[in-house]
């Protein structure tokens, strides 16, 4: 389980751990949560992949309340014309931006060649061990989730309740039929396929 002990060896510094959400998605934006943690320590944070879908929100609500938090956001149109890595940072950038406390140093899930607003450390598997980024992870997922379940009821077919962007067969399927929405990312290879045989868009 993730705890504050990589936390507690930079206890000079205003410490936000930071997950994204939504890199590997056909549909929908990346999301990146940021989150400093503050002296409680709400039980059962965990890598929100870890976690039931009914725990996760019941996680999430607990640590909005609790901890200094914010979410970042970098959209579709940003990830075709700037590709996912930069959508990625700028998203991260946003929600560290957005902390109500600044923080001095970020924890950084993955690994990461860039600079980011503030200094930063890059931690592989950083959301089964850090507390901060398994809450940010948390936050970021429920958020993104959220944002995936509207757009699914103006776009049915693919089922964005349930595969929140990703690529399953029905997604594919539906493609197939369907074509690309305005909330399909262009330049990933299956919806560029999709677009090479010149299907209709579904709007």
């Amino acid at each position: 389980m993730p705890d504050l002990s990589i936390e507690q060896k930079y206890s000079n510094y205003v410490i936000a751990g930071v997950d994204e959400v939504g890199r590997g998605a056909w549909a929908g934006p990346v999301v990146a949560g940021a989150v400093i943690v503050r002296n409680s320590i709400i039980k059962g944070i965990n890598d929100s992949k870890k976690l039931s879908k009914k725990k996760r929100q019941e996680l999430n609500n607990a640590i909005w309340q609790e901890y200094n938090c914010s979410i970042g956001v970098a959209s579709v149109k940003e990830i075709n014309d700037n590709g996912i890595n930069q959508a990625t940072f700028i998203a991260i950038d946003r929600a560290l931006e957005k902390l109500s406390d600044k923080a001095t140093m970020a924890f950084i899930d993955g690994n990461y060649n860039k600079k980011f607003i503030i200094p930063s450390v890059n931690i592989l598997k950083g959301d089964s061990k850090s507390l901060s980024i398994a809450a940010a992870s948390i936050i970021a997922k429920v958020y993104r989730d959220h944002i995936m379940a509207n757009l699914s009821e103006k776009f049915s077919p693919y089922k964005w309740g349930k595969n929140v962007g990703y690529g399953t067969k029905h997604h594919l399927e539906m493609l197939l039929e369907y074509g690309c929405s305005p909330h399909h990312r262009i330049n990933y290879k299956p919806i560029t396929k999709i677009l090479q045989k010149n299907l209709p868009s579904h709007s």
